[in-house]
């Protein structure tokens, strides 16, 4: 008996830069290269990623053969997918302890935009004031882990407690894709609507509230969540 092939998980970390084109332009036309430039993905896994979203019927050809290209097909379907797939617990998380009440100040003034970024409620609230919130979430640019790390808690003066804290530093699943289509707003870096939206679908508490409201404000916007 032959062996089932097995499914290509195209939310898989590297796989996700592909799905984080398309829904960022929903309505562009695409090609096999797009993806395959600096940053990007091997021919290989651009190949897998696109059949199996045609097989989940996320894509279709506009044409084949010399000049193909294809489009984006159930935008709401593959957000649906990614919820389901995704959880923000999946990173990891390494929870400290600062009372300064003007803390994304100083990590403002420690830290580069292209050091860091925020997410869940403390990114989010920058664009909805939704859900009031002490908690810092942020993104930390994978090249400051391991020797920057102790130097970073060290100017930002974080505290290490036994339980809890206020101020999250996170080591991404996505690792580099996490930053991609990174936005400035109101002078701080933020994750890209996107990650906000999955980061917050299963987070805890208020998540999945604070994630319906921001997907309903950028459509209102005419932005979108990608």
């Amino acid at each position: 008996m032959r062996s089932q092939k097995r499914k290509h998980n195209i939310f898989a970390s590297k796989s996700s830069y592909i799905l984080r084109q398309m829904l960022h332009k929903p309505d562009r036309s695409w090609v096999l290269r797009d993806f395959t430039v600096p940053g990007g993905v091997s021919l290989g896994l651009a190949q897998a990623v696109i059949s199996e979203m045609e097989k989940q019927g996320y894509v279709t050809w506009v044409k084949r053969g010399v000049g193909s290209s294809l489009k984006m097909s159930a935008k709401d379907n593959i957000l649906s997918a990614w919820v389901r797939a995704y959880d923000f617990y999946q990173n990891f998380i390494y929870t400290y302890y600062n009372p300064d009440k003007k803390f994304l100040q100083k990590l403002k003034s420690v830290l580069k935009p292209e050091q860091y970024a925020l997410t869940v409620h403390s990114g989010a609230n920058l664009l909805t004031s939704y859900v009031r919130s002490d908690d810092i979430h942020l993104y930390l640019n994978e090249n400051l882990w391991d020797k920057e790390l102790l130097k970073l808690r060290q100017k930002l003066e974080l505290k290490e407690l036994a339980n809890g804290g206020n101020v999250h530093i996170i080591r991404s699943y996505y690792k580099s894709n996490v930053f991609l289509h990174k936005q400035m707003i109101r002078g701080f870096p933020v994750v890209a609507n996107l990650q906000l939206y999955l980061d917050l679908y299963n987070f805890q508490p208020r998540g999945r509230e604070h994630a319906d409201f921001l997907k309903e404000t950028l459509n209102e916007r005419g932005d979108g969540v990608g």
